[in-house]
């Protein structure tokens, strides 16, 4: 079977299905329903509002995460009496007799003497004129700090035994692999320069920041 003829049996087929098609769309077309057919509800249930129990319209809730972790709808809180009392809190009960009438500053000056003398004054008030005495501060010696060691001789006198020692295992670290290599030197550093005290005044010891 050459190719041709195959080429041609599927353009056949192509057309073929293409038009069973759309004879197949064409009488669904003709033969389906013109309107879907729906039961409506009573008229006495659709003209019926539905009330809740203060006679307000009912709007149902949306079920959301309650604090228990359930989902549901979350009860309503307890109302809240928002009314204003006629009597003003500041009318009975005060924690503090407010004064109502007003003093001169001459007044007020010989008040607060009054009160430095005896205890007839105002009450209340702190009074701290019997913790200041007249008795002189007397100072505290405080010796100074001492000064810190001085290290430069013991590393000059036996120095040089550590710090052969200390470049010697540098010199071993640095056969070491490329990531061995820096912990190795700071461990050496820390062993000789920790011990001498000898950052920042021996060489290969860097000073600490």
């Amino acid at each position: 079977m050459s190719w041709r003829l195959i080429f041609a049996i599927l353009l056949l087929a192509a057309g073929a299905s293409a038009w069973g098609g759309l004879r197949l769309g064409d009488w669904l077309i003709v033969h389906s329903p013109a309107q879907v057919q729906t039961t409506e509800p009573p008229a006495e249930l659709t003209n019926t509002p539905v009330l809740d129990a203060n006679g307000k319209p009912f709007v149902a809730s949306a079920p959301q995460p309650l604090a228990d972790g359930r989902q549901g709808v979350p009860s309503l809180q307890p109302p809240v009496d928002w009314k204003i009392q006629a009597t003003p809190l500041m009318d009975e009960h005060r924690p503090i007799a407010l004064a109502t009438t007003t003093i001169s500053m001459d007044e007020a000056i010989a008040l607060a003497a009054q009160n430095q003398q005896d205890d007839t004054g105002l009450q209340g008030i702190a009074n701290i004129g019997t913790l200041i005495t007249n008795q002189p501060v007397q100072p505290i010696d405080v010796p100074p700090p001492p000064p810190p060691p001085d290290t430069s001789d013991a590393l000059a006198a036996g120095g040089s035994n550590w710090q052969a020692a200390f470049q010697a295992e540098l010199k071993t670290c640095e056969s070491l692999g490329f990531f061995s290599r820096p912990s190795c030197a700071w461990a050496a550093r820390n062993k000789y320069c920790e011990a001498h005290q000898a950052w920042g005044k021996a060489k290969d010891c860097p000073a600490k920041p």
